[in-house]
C-alpha cells in the first residue's frame, strides 16, 4: 500500500508498504481522509522520536474486525491513544498517559496518512449518518477542544482569551464560545481573521488594554514557544493558563514568576470523542470551512508542503 513514511526526520511516499494486518481485538480500516495537523509537521522537525506511517486524525471505514463482523462496514473514527490497560494509571482511568502506551503515528503505533490503518476495536467510534467525512475527520482535534472544558470550568463570566487561531485555535475558540464566555482570539493572519469574522468569534492582532494581565482564562494554540510569553502577558493574577500547542525544543520560562503571581499552568492533551461527535451530529460546530485543499495521497508530500505555510489552515490527504 501507499502511505507518508518518517524516518530521521524525513517524510516520504512509500508505495512498497504491507498492508497492515488487524491482531486480536482489533480492526483494519480503510481510510478515507486524514487530516494534517502541527504536531505531525512538528513530527518531522523532531518533536517526537519516531519512525513509521504519519497521521492520526482520520475517518475510515471498517474493513475486518476479527471476531467482530458487526464492526465491518461501519465509519468510523479513532481515539490515538493505544492503553495496555494494566499498568496503574490505566487502572486509575488515565488511559490516554498509560505508562506504557503507544501513540498512533506518533509513538511505537502507525498511523493514518495510509490507505489502510489497524486500531483496537475499543478505540472505534461509529460516525453518525449526519456526519459528512470532512467533518468527522476533525473529531480527533475537536476533542482535543473540548478537553479544556474537562479540566477547567469555563463560565459566561469568564474573560477568555484563545492565542493562536490556527488549526486548533480556530477549534478551540468554537467550543468555548458555546459557553457563553467573553472570548477573543489573538489571531494574527488575515485568513485566520476572516475565518473568525465568519464564525461570529472576536478577534484582536495584538495584546491591547482589554487583554493584557485582564483574562480569566487563557488557551496557548498559537505552535509557538513565543506564545507562552504572550500568555503570560495576558492572565490576571489567580488566573488560569492552558497550553495545547507540542512543538519541538524547549522554552525557558521564570517558574517564579507563577509563584508570585498565583496562576494554575494546566496541560492539555487528548479529549472526548463522544462529546466531539455530538456537536458534530448537531451541527453546533462545522469544521469544515477550516478545510483549505485535499489532496490524494500520491501527493502527500506537496500537502505537508502546503500545511506548512505561515497562515496555512487544514489540509485533508484523501487515499
Amino acid at each position: 500500500m501507499r502511505a507518508i513514511w518518517l524516518a530521521e526526520c524525513q517524510a516520504s511516499l512509500r508505495t512498497d508498504l504491507p498492508v497492515p494486518i488487524a491482531g486480536a481485538g482489533e480492526a483494519l480500516v480503510q481510510v478515507r481522509f486524514a487530516g494534517i495537523c502541527g504536531t505531525d509537521l512538528e513530527m518531522v522537525k523532531g518533536y517526537a522520536p519516531f519512525a513509521g506511517i504519519l497521521g492520526h486524525e482520520f475517518v475510515g471505514v471498517v474493513v475486518s474486525a476479527a471476531g467482530a463482523p458487526q464492526w465491518a462496514g461501519k465509519r468510523v473514527v479513532g481515539e490515538i491513544n493505544l492503553a495496555c490497560g494494566q499498568c496503574d494509571l490505566c487502572q486509575r482511568g488515565l488511559r490516554s498517559h498509560c505508562r506504557r502506551r503507544q501513540v498512533l503515528g506518533i509513538r511505537g503505533k502507525d498511523g493514518a496518512f495510509a490507505e489502510y490503518v489497524t486500531l483496537p476495536l475499543e478505540n472505534l467510534h461509529e460516525v453518525p449518518e449526519r456526519v459528512s467525512d470532512e467533518a468527522a475527520v476533525f473529531t480527533e482535534p475537536l476533542a482535543a477542544a473540548l478537553q479544556i472544558q474537562e479540566q477547567v470550568v469555563v463560565t459566561a463570566e469568564d474573560r477568555v482569551l484563545v492565542i493562536g487561531a490556527g488549526r486548533l485555535g480556530q477549534l478551540a475558540a468554537r467550543t468555548l464560545a458555546l459557553t457563553g464566555c467573553r472570548l477573543t482570539v489573538l489571531a494574527r493572519s488575515h485568513n485566520h481573521q476572516r475565518l473568525l469574522s465568519r464564525a461570529g468569534i472576536d478577534w484582536v492582532a495584538a495584546l491591547d488594554a482589554d487583554t493584557t494581565g485582564r483574562c480569566d482564562l487563557v488557551v496557548e494554540c498559537s505552535g509557538n514557544p513565543q506564545g507562552l510569553a504572550l500568555a503570560q502577558q495576558a492572565v490576571r493574577p489567580r488566573g488560569v493558563m492552558v497550553l495545547k500547542s507540542t512543538y519541538h525544543g524547549h522554552v525557558q520560562v521564570d517558574m517564579s514568576w507563577f509563584a508570585v503571581n498565583e496562576v494554575s499552568l494546566v496541560g492539555s492533551r487528548c479529549g472526548p470523542f463522544e462529546k466531539a461527535l455530538r456537536l458534530l451530529d448537531e451541527g453546533k460546530v462545522d469544521p469544515r470551512p477550516l478545510v483549505e485543499e485535499i489532496f490524494p495521497l500520491s501527493q502527500g508530500m506537496e500537502a505537508l508542503l502546503a500545511a506548512a505555510r505561515p497562515g496555512a489552515m487544514k489540509f485533508l490527504l484523501a487515499p
